[in-house]
């Protein structure tokens, strides 16, 4: 819920920018139902089935990722989707290191208010031993403030693209044309080819 609401957040500040909404309709994207599967594969096992098998949980939550992707492979010419693409990459090495589970600090979750219920899946849970800790959800907003939760650098990250992709592609005051799309990607799509 947090990214979702900061994803919203960030297509609201495109007009007091001076950028055009309308522009993100010219965006021709590539392979949307790997988007469109990743994503609904996440809320399933998150929001809709949170208390079945642990190991169908932990293969579709890897399996999510694996199809965001190569969504994301597919579009690396818009702007700023290897940004995105990075954020969600360092989720994926946190979690496939941690036996599908995000690690998540437990003074982080302790701060957000946050509990877990017993036998369901948690994407995000305090991990006993766990590796890669730092690119864990280590982050907070505090219990009391809207969206309380716990993030990690790859969310940070990933919302950071979303910013600057939209604000480059909707050509507001923070368009960032200059690190928008890969150096190789770039000049092929320059050049035609």
């Amino acid at each position: 819920m947090l990214i979702g609401l900061a994803l919203i957040v960030c297509f609201f500040t495109v007009p007091p920018a001076g950028g055009r909404l309308a522009a993100l309709g010219e965006v021709r994207a590539a392979a949307t139902w790997l988007l469109y599967a990743g994503l609904a594969l996440q809320i399933l096992v998150i929001e809709v089935v949170p208390g079945g098998a642990g190991s169908w949980h932990t293969s579709a939550h890897l399996a999510s990722y694996g199809l965001v992707g190569a969504f994301a492979f597919a579009n690396r010419g818009v702007p700023f989707v290897w940004l995105v693409a990075l954020g969600g990459a360092l989720n994926l090495v946190a979690i496939a290191a941690n036996g599908g589970v995000m690690p998540a600090d437990p003074d982080a979750i302790a701060a957000a208010g946050l509990q877990h219920a017993a036998g369901e899946f948690a994407n995000s849970a305090a991990v006993e031993g766990a590796r890669l800790q730092f690119l864990g959800d280590v982050m907070s907003i505090p219990a009391g403030w809207p969206a309380a939760n716990v993030f990690s650098i790859g969310d940070v990250l990933l919302v950071a693209g979303v910013f600057l992709g939209l604000h480059t592609i909707c050509g507001s005051r923070f368009a960032w044309r200059r690190l928008a799309v890969p150096r190789r990607h770039a000049a092929r799509a320059a050049s035609g080819g």
